[in-house]
């Protein structure tokens, strides 16, 4: 079952950008595997940048988070802060974009 609402920014620019306290609590090893689902763009944890995926970057002093993830964006993909939810269940912080398909 789904845990409480949060927020993420997605950019026109492909990155996903999520504040220090989600990144600290769902992504401790600094790296995710985004993939296209329907509507939703799901970002999985990995243990860490060796096993591949893409990396979460610091982006301030805060600790912040971002990571390119363009390539799992449709072109025309929905910017802006978009509604999420860590699925336990899944084990992956579900993403919501517009109405359209993502992915290519």
């Amino acid at each position: 079952m789904p845990d409480a609402p949060v927020r993420v920014e997605v950019t026109g620019d492909g990155y996903v950008r999520l504040d220090a306290e989600l990144a600290a609590a769902r992504f401790p090893g600094d790296s995710l595997v985004a993939l296209p689902r329907g509507r939703e763009l799901w970002l999985v944890p990995l243990v860490g940048p060796q096993g591949g995926g893409v990396l979460l970057k610091q982006r301030n002093l805060r600790g912040d988070r971002a990571a390119l993830v363009r390539e799992a964006l449709a072109d025309d993909h929905m910017t802006g802060i978009r509604p999420a939810t860590w699925d336990e269940d899944e084990g992956a912080l579900r993403v919501e974009l517009d109405g359209r398909e993502v992915g290519r």
